[in-house]
């Protein structure tokens, strides 16, 4: 069990006033998010079948949640880690154009996370994507748009502080944007999460570029499936959390890929044999739109602007006995 207990920590707003800030903060934030980018709500699948390849196989390692239909002959189906495959194919479906987009509230249950005070087995978050043109997969693209989120993150803070005056700002007025390879090359000797928390404490507010593909050191700074994001043209939005005295990821996104980086990345990966499933098979025909898109996590957003320790705070989940006795020792209340 792996926990973080700050130092003399009470919750700055009670349970009750904990609910009702939940709402307020999360009904804020999707409209300034829908806004900054032009996107419209839509319906979204809690499961899909496997033989779609729809799933999101997020590291490659982790088991989805299966079960199988007993009105569908028995048909098995997986809950989703992330609908960041569906949506791409959602864009073309609804007949979204260029520069407009969609968002959708995505729920999944990953069975294999390691819980501590920033994962749980629930995942919450806005997945949304955007129809773009060939021409517009650039790194002046992904930064535009990534203002434009920062810019919904800055207006949330700036509502939410004055709707509850005993939480506090933490958020710089910008955003600061870095590779994997400059962050290695500016802290060689340590860790990727070492490189992160150092590189937080000092910015505040940072988007992490270019996840997925190896480092001049021979080494991945953290893993990404082949098939969606384009590992030159994505990243992470990390937030420093004071809290916590950490790094604080809050939302992993990125430009998708083509048919070209899709090729190159299957190899690398040793996924070849996906390039025959419907959803591949679109990307290289050209049948469905080029995108950019991301998650955008739920839990993450409230425990970070409400100031909470333990992501348990603001969601309802699964947890150790041990674990929930040891949150309430510290002040930690689990909902």
């Amino acid at each position: 069990m792996k926990l973080t207990f700050p130092e003399g920590y009470k919750s700055s707003l009670s349970l009750r006033d904990t609910e009702v800030a939940i709402k307020k903060l999360k009904d804020y934030f999707e409209t300034a998010l829908a806004y900054e980018l032009y996107l419209t709500r839509v319906s979204a699948p809690l499961f899909v079948k496997p033989e779609t390849g729809l799933n999101d196989n997020l590291n490659g390692t982790e088991r989805p949640v299966s079960f199988d239909l007993l009105d569908d002959n028995n048909a098995v189906v997986e809950v989703v880690h992330s609908l960041a495959k569906w949506k791409r194919m959602a864009l073309a479906r609804y007949g979204f154009k260029q520069d407009e987009g969609l968002y959708t509230d995505m729920n999944a249950i990953r069975r294999d996370e390691e819980l501590d005070n920033l994962h749980s087995i629930y995942v919450d978050q806005w997945d949304w994507e955007k129809a773009i043109a060939k021409s517009m997969r650039s790194e002046d693209y992904l930064r535009e748009t990534v203002k434009k989120i920062y810019n919904a993150f800055l207006k949330t803070e700036k509502y939410i502080t004055q709707e509850y005056p005993v939480l506090e700002k933490w958020l710089p007025e910008e955003i600061t944007f870095i590779t994997t390879e400059e962050l290695l090359q500016r802290y060689p000797t340590l860790s990727p999460k070492e490189r992160e928390n150092a590189i937080c404490k000092e910015k505040k507010a940072v988007f992490l570029m270019k996840i997925g593909g190896a480092l001049s050191n021979g080494e991945k700074h953290d893993g990404r499936a082949p098939d969606y994001d384009d590992w030159g043209l994505n990243g992470d939005i990390l937030f420093w959390n004071p809290l916590l005295d950490s790094a604080f990821e809050l939302s992993s996104m990125g430009i998708r890929v083509d048919e070209t980086s899709l090729l190159n990345q299957l190899e690398i990966a040793d996924c070849n044999d996906r390039q025959t499933l419907p959803f591949h098979s679109g990307i290289l025909n050209q049948t469905l739109p080029y995108s950019i898109g991301g998650g955008i996590g739920q839990s993450r957003i409230c425990m970070f602007f409400l100031q909470k320790a333990h992501i348990g705070e603001v969601q309802a989940s699964i947890w150790q006995d041990e674990m929930i006795a040891a949150c309430e020792e510290k002040g930690i209340v689990l909902l």
